[in-house]
């Protein structure tokens, strides 16, 4: 199993309230994560990278 750091709701509202507030396209599932702190054991990150690749 993987160990899972979930952010906050109070990070993910500010999160998103800054997100609105930008005139620029959505970043990738794993930048968002990464701004948020949201961090899964290294062999699940490599998977999320790889899957991020082949899109």
């Amino acid at each position: 199993m993987s160990q899972q750091n979930q952010p906050t709701k109070e990070q993910i509202r500010q999160y998103l309230l800054t997100r609105l507030s930008q005139d620029c396209p959505p970043p990738s599932m794993t930048d968002i994560r990464r701004q948020l702190g949201w961090g899964l054991t290294a062999a699940a990150s490599r998977d999320d990278a790889r899957r991020e690749e082949r899109v």
